[in-house]
């Protein structure tokens, strides 16, 4: 098998990541929980506060620029922190940044559609549309298509982050290097738990932990869907991976574990193990995580430890994705504080 390294030098990168995030070792939580915790802070990858984002940008904003691409489109949800960091990144590269906005979150409150990733989008001076459904990949991809053709009739070049299957993921690029990064790091482990939404992480970070030599299982905590139907996607994710850089790929339909413990009420809602675990993390560690991605994982690690499918003593590594922006907007929905308030 080639080195990582090699695998990955075909690919056009946009040099937004300089250096290897932090890994440190949570003693007050493994204490706790008899474990031994080891937490790959990705919040501090840079770039407007940082997050996994930017690993996946590395190889897209590559790409746009490999293209002579002056314009990025994107799609995600309200407080997507995928949008909010491609507006960064397109800031950085001399790029303008269109940002589509899908209503995956029903009933929320105003300060949703003004604060956190809104709030940074809006400084970072991105251009935004928005769309009306929250399930609807294909028609989402669509409407950018649209608007890249408008673009391309008034002389720009556009470039899209596809959201839907059937596009090569080169996002999934950034984190086949970020587990190369941690196996490095860390040497070996047991069990690393990692967010699971679009795919794109957590079929890459499995990927680069295999393909460094680590046998350990990976965990993806589902944030949008149910186990199964997440599983179904990181099959096709893992296997268009593989077919991109031209491997094998490294692990079969058994390596690849959803859970969805902690996935009620849906995604981006937060319910109570994810409330509980993000205030656990913040008050014994003083590591804040966001409501829709990293307290979810840390409520899944907490889920898997009491089933028993992480066990006393072992070494686990929790994958830190970010998403911090998005504390601000939920401030209502997680309901913490407020006995300052007149």
């Amino acid at each position: 098998m080639p080195r990582i390294d090699m695998l990955l030098s075909a690919f056009p990168r946009a040099s937004l990541l300089e250096q290897a995030t932090p890994l440190e070792r949570l003693d007050r939580l493994s204490a706790e929980l008899d474990i031994e915790l080891w937490i790959k802070r990705d919040d501090l990858t840079g770039l407007s506060f940082g997050g996994n984002k930017t690993r996946q940008l590395e190889f897209y904003i590559g790409a746009a620029r490999a293209a002579a691409a002056d314009t990025i489109l994107i799609t995600g949800a309200v407080q997507s922190n995928f949008a909010r960091t491609a507006a960064a990144a397109a800031a950085k590269c001399g790029m303008q940044a269109v940002l589509q906005r899908e209503e995956r979150v029903p009933g929320m409150d105003p300060l949703y559609y003004s604060s956190g990733n809104i709030f940074l989008s809006d400084i970072l001076g991105a251009d935004v549309m928005r769309y009306p459904e929250g399930e609807d990949e294909a028609g989402a991809d669509a409407a950018l298509e649209a608007r890249a053709d408008d673009l391309r009739a008034k002389g720009r070049s556009p470039c899209i982050i596809p959201l839907g299957l059937g596009h090569p993921p080169l996002g999934a690029l950034g984190y086949v290097q970020g587990g190369a990064e941690l196996a490095a790091q860390i040497g070996s482990f047991d069990a690393a738990v990692v967010p699971s939404g679009s795919g794109a992480t957590h079929a890459g970070f499995l990927t680069g932990v295999r393909l460094a030599g680590i046998t350990a299982p990976v965990f993806g905590i589902c944030v949008r869907r149910d186990a199964a139907s997440q599983k179904s996607r990181l099959e096709h994710v893992a296997d268009a991976l593989a077919d991109l850089i031209g491997i094998p790929r490294p692990f079969g339909h058994d390596g690849i574990l959803t859970w969805d413990g902690a996935l009620a009420p849906g995604y981006g809602r937060a319910g109570l193990a994810t409330r509980a675990a993000l205030q656990r993390m913040a008050k014994t560690e003083g590591i804040l995580l966001d409501p829709v991605y990293s307290a979810k994982t840390f409520a899944g690690l907490l889920g898997l430890l009491e089933q028993g499918a992480i066990t006393r003593g072992q070494k686990v590594v929790l994958l830190h994705t970010g998403g911090l922006p998005a504390l601000f907007a939920y401030q209502n929905e997680l309901g913490f504080g407020g006995a300052d308030a007149p």
